[in-house]
């Protein structure tokens, strides 16, 4: 496969990404809908569904804030593209500022200055974790400033256990109340260490809403979560109702006995994602 049509495929995920919410997200969210009893709450979940038809059917960008990127690429050590993807990924994220278009969102954290074109130090963000096989999967992230400035990390002691990292949740979930444009998707990442769970925090938004952690224990800790937040109060958009949360995915990692990091990962309503495949052959994968 050229490397033109490679960067094409990225190019499109960028776009889709920022232009069309999954249908598992569209359809938490038509739920939602139906079973709130406010009737504010009904009509900001209403615009927010309007706001996403006109945007899949203009292909223009979902919201102004475009977010930050952040690919996940499970990469098979066999594959005959790795050399190749860092240098693609970037040529298509400068692009897709241009094209798309998406809001330069990349700035100096001492200047300020923008670089005017989602690149700089360390952006994107390219995570790699090396599998077997020859298949490449990328996972695309797209978070904007209001779900991100609600995320956070809490080095609890073990003695906190199980009820200490719901009390954490929900207080910093209730606490950030209409600021990260609710009713969003809370990714927990628990164990590891600092970076660690706030990465696995990250790789749970990726879930599709709705699914849930193939361990039983933390399946009902999600959903037990879930229904606490969702009790808040807190509302779409920050208005009242039933539907402050669409879910809740939790990710763990093992942990040194003597430290137990709490990560939390807020999503917006415009939990926007996407997957690239592309296999040894060069058939690549959209969706």
């Amino acid at each position: 496969m050229e490397n033109r049509k490679l960067k094409e495929a990225l190019l499109m995920a960028i776009k889709q990404a920022a232009t069309t919410l999954p249908a598992d997200v569209v359809d938490a969210l038509k739920q939602a809908k139906a079973v709130e009893t406010s009737e504010l709450a009904k009509l900001q979940l209403e615009m927010i569904l309007h706001n996403i038809e006109i945007a899949r059917a203009g292909s223009v960008p979902m919201c102004q804030d475009t977010g930050i990127l952040t690919f996940f690429i499970k990469a098979g050590v066999d594959s005959p593209y790795l050399r190749c993807l860092r240098t693609l990924i970037t040529e298509a994220v400068a692009e897709a500022t241009r094209v798309v278009p998406l809001r330069p969102n990349t700035v100096h954290p001492f200047t300020f200055k923008n670089s005017g074109n989602n690149l700089g130090r360390f952006m994107p963000h390219i995570d790699w974790e090396l599998v077997d096989g020859d298949e490449v999967v990328i996972s695309l992230l797209a978070k904007g400033a209001g779900s991100e400035n609600c995320c956070a990390l809490k080095m609890l002691l073990p003695v906190a256990g199980v009820k200490g990292v719901k009390k954490f949740v929900l207080d910093h979930v209730v606490g950030c109340a209409g600021q990260p444009c609710p009713p969003g998707v809370i990714g927990v990442g628990i164990g590891g260490g600092a970076d660690l769970s706030l990465k696995l925090g990250k790789l749970a938004i990726l879930r599709d809403v709705g699914s849930r952690h193939p361990d039983p224990a933390i399946a009902g800790l999600e959903l037990e979560l879930l229904e606490l937040i969702n009790q808040s109060g807190i509302g779409p958009m920050g208005v009242g109702g039933v539907t402050t949360c669409l879910d809740v995915h939790i990710e763990y990692a093992h942990r040194h006995p003597s430290s137990l990091p709490v990560g939390i990962i807020y999503q917006c309503w415009a939990d926007r994602r996407k997957k690239v495949k592309i296999d040894a052959n060069g058939r690549v994968e959209v969706r």
